[in-house]
């Protein structure tokens, strides 16, 4: 690395398909792209349990 100004570029990872179908290759994403979220299953369940509470909480009630 000679340029000094090539640590301040970023790359995005390759892609896969095209237009809105366009997305990132799963095989070509590591660590170092900050794809590591191991609690992401929890943080989902978490998110999802509020959301049916306020659905609840929004139902009307029989009367």
């Amino acid at each position: 690395m000679t340029d000094p100004l090539e640590k301040a570029t970023a790359k995005a990872p390759p892609t896969l398909g095209e237009g809105c179908l366009s997305r990132y290759d799963p095989d070509a994403l590591s660590d170092e792209n900050g794809t590591e979220f191991a609690d992401a299953a929890e943080l989902w369940r978490q998110l999802q349990d509020e959301a049916d509470t306020s659905i609840d909480a929004d139902a009307p009630k029989p009367a």
